[in-house]
């Protein structure tokens, strides 16, 4: 739509950790998802989030940086927070919500690291490396779904192929493009409160509209895990 050519020709340097990004976006996808099926939707999203928690504890390592006593303070205050989600889970089916908070632990490391890629990769452009990305991704779960549960389309009705659809168009297509556009718009700090919208939405979500449990302590886990992060990342 916005007749925009993709620089194939800037590709060649970078296209090595643009697909091991793009599959390893691929596998946080399935472990995410997996997560849902074990856990509830906000105990998953809150574990999911502890990856800007790693992606603080690695930077230091990977990049040479120095890591500060805020950031080390920060980091076993997040921690204590994920402790607590782990500890306070609700005792019926105990091990699957266990097995649903490492699930969604896998998926945060595996967006650490596509962090971290990112950051090495400085020739492409967001939108083109989202393409990029989705390609090896998309080639990822193709050999994936059809060697696990199948695609199974045949099996949806109208309703659920309409909201198939508006999952990957909006929620994911869109909402890549809006979150690129918006970076070169708003300041960093702008976009670090920003980003937590998404996990608070999510508990939202699960307890007012899908009823699922939460205790008190895994929500007070999971502001630890929020507050803090979002604490080191604004510079406070």
């Amino acid at each position: 739509i916005r007749r925009q050519k993709i620089p194939f020709g800037s590709l060649r340097k970078d296209l090595l950790p643009l697909m091991i990004s793009g599959v390893a976006i691929g596998f946080n996808w399935i472990l995410l998802f997996e997560a849902y099926k074990y856990t509830s939707v906000s105990v998953a999203t809150l574990s999911y989030y502890f990856c800007p928690v790693l992606v603080m504890l690695l930077s230091p390592i990977i990049f040479g940086e120095r890591a500060t006593l805020k950031q080390w303070l920060c980091f076993l205050f997040a921690t204590a927070g994920l402790v607590l989600i782990i500890g306070a889970r609700p005792q019926q089916n105990g091990d699957n919500q266990l097995l649903g908070i490492a699930l969604g632990l896998g998926a945060a490391c595996l967006y650490a690291f596509v962090v971290l890629m990112n950051k090495r990769i400085v020739s492409v452009g967001g939108t083109d490396k989202t393409v990029y990305q989705f390609a090896a991704a998309i080639i990822v779960l193709a050999v994936y779904v059809p060697l696990t549960s199948g695609f199974q389309i045949e099996s949806l009705d109208s309703k659920g192929l309409l909201l198939l659809v508006v999952l990957g168009a909006v929620h994911t297509g869109l909402a890549y493009c809006l979150y690129f556009y918006s970076v070169g718009k708003l300041t960093g700090q702008r976009l670090a409160i920003m980003s937590y919208i998404d996990p608070l939405v999510a508990v939202l979500i699960s307890i007012v509209f899908l009823k699922e449990q939460v205790t008190g302590l895994q929500l007070a886990g999971g502001a630890m895990i929020l507050g803090f992060t979002l604490y080191n990342e604004l510079g406070a």
